[in-house]
C-alpha cells in the first residue's frame, strides 16, 4: 500500500479552532511509500523519512506548472529512519539507536551519500523505537525515546523521555521525563518553549486516557508516565507507586487514541490572520477504538 504525501501547507480538517472552508487538500506525490517525518529545505526540496520501508526520499519540486515532482531514493536498508530534520544544510536522521548526519544533503542526495554516525548508543528496543527529531533554539537536537511497551517502567531512564543531543558530539542529556511516546514537537514562536505530543497508553477503553500536548517550562520535568495519565488518571498498575509525587500536567488534552503525530506553529502570512502562531496538529487516528477517531489535522490556539 502506498502512503500519499500531502502538500505540507494544505490542511484537511480542524479540531479545536478553525474553519475547514479556509483550506483544501491535494496530492503532491504518491511515490513515497511509508512516509513519516518531512523536512523542507529553503529551496523547497522535501526530505522524507520512513519507518518500515527503511528508506529516505528527496522530493524535488517541479520546474513548471502542472509537472510532477521528482522523487529520489537516496538511502535504503536503514532501521526505522522515520525522524529527520535539517540543521545547517545537513540532514539528521533518527534510525532506532542511531542518529545519522548526511552533510550538505541538498547538493549530494543524487550522489549516493554516505551518512556520518553522530551516535549509535540510543536504546535498541523497537517498540516505540522510531524517532521524531527537532532542532531547538540552542541548535541542539531534541529526540524522544518511547517506552518499550504499552505500560511498563524501564530500568533505562532514557526510555519514556525526550533527550537533548549535541549534534557535534552525540552526547545526550534528559530534557523531559515520563513521556510515553512523543511523535511530534514544535517550538513556540514567542516563548521558545518546546511543545510536544504524548500518545497515551492502550487497553483502558475507548475514551481513556486522553492524548496530551505538553509544554516544557522547566527542563527535566516529569509528565507522569507510567504512574499518571492526562493529569488525573492514575494507572491501574503503577498508580499506587507514585505516592505523593506531583507531575507536570498537559497543556492540552485531545480525544483518546487520536494518536497525535507531527505538529508545527504557523508563523507565515499565507493563511488568514487568525491562524498566525496557531499550532497545527496531525492526528494519525486510532487503531484499537470501537469507533475510529482522528485522521485529520487540527488547530489549537
Amino acid at each position: 500500500m502506498k502512503v500519499v504525501l500531502y502538500l505540507v501547507w494544505v490542511l484537511l480538517a480542524t479540531q479545536i479552532v478553525a474553519n475547514s472552508s479556509d483550506f483544501t487538500v491535494s496530492v503532491l506525490t504518491n511515490e513515497v511509500p511509508n512516509a513519516r517525518q518531512i523536512a523542507e529545505s529553503a529551496s523547497g526540496h522535501l526530505f522524507v523519512g520512513t519507518r518500515r520501508a527503511g528508506k529516505l526520499y528527496a522530493v524535488v519540486p517541479p520546474t513548471s506548472v502542472g509537472a510532477e515532482p521528482e522523487v529520489v531514493t537516496f538511502a535504503s536498508g536503514l532501521t526505522m529512519p522515520s525522524g529527520i530534520v535539517l540543521l545547517g544544510g545537513d540532514l539528521y536522521v533518527g534510525a532506532l539507536n542511531r542518529i545519522l548526519r548526511f552533510p550538505r544533503i541538498e547538493t549530494t542526495f543524487r550522489e549516493n551519500p554516505q551518512p556520518q554516525i553522530i551516535t549509535e548508543q540510543l536504546p535498541k528496543k523497537r517498540h516505540h523505537g522510531w524517532k521524531y527529531l527537532s532542532v531547538g533554539p540552542d541548535q541542539h537536537l531534541y529526540v524522544p525515546v518511547g517506552a518499550p511497551c504499552n505500560i511498563c517502567l524501564s530500568q533505562d531512564e532514557r526510555h519514556a523521555s525526550i533527550l537533548r543531543i549535541d549534534p557535534k558530539t552525540g552526547v545526550s542529556t534528559l530534557y523531559a521525563r515520563g513521556v510515553r511516546n512523543s511523535v511530534g514537537m514544535a517550538w513556540h514562536p514567542k516563548t521558545q518553549q518546546l511543545w510536544f505530543s504524548d500518545n497515551g497508553r492502550d487497553m483502558l477503553g475507548d475514551d481513556v486516557p486522553d492524548e496530551e500536548i505538553n509544554v516544557v517550562e522547566e527542563p527535566g520535568a516529569h509528565y507522569g508516565y507510567p504512574y499518571m495519565h492526562a493529569q488525573d488518571i492514575r494507572d491501574p498498575k503503577f498508580g499506587k507507586e507514585m505516592g505523593d509525587r506531583v507531575f507536570t500536567p498537559p497543556k492540552v488534552r485531545i480525544q483518546a487514541h487520536s494518536a497525535v503525530l507531527g505538529m508545527d506553529f504557523y508563523t507565515k502570512g499565507a493563511f488568514p490572520p487568525r491562524y498566525r502562531n496557531a499550532l497545527f496538529v496531525a492526528e494519525h487516528g486510532s487503531w484499537n477504538r470501537t469507533k475510529k477517531v482522528g485522521y485529520r489535522v487540527s488547530v489549537i490556539r
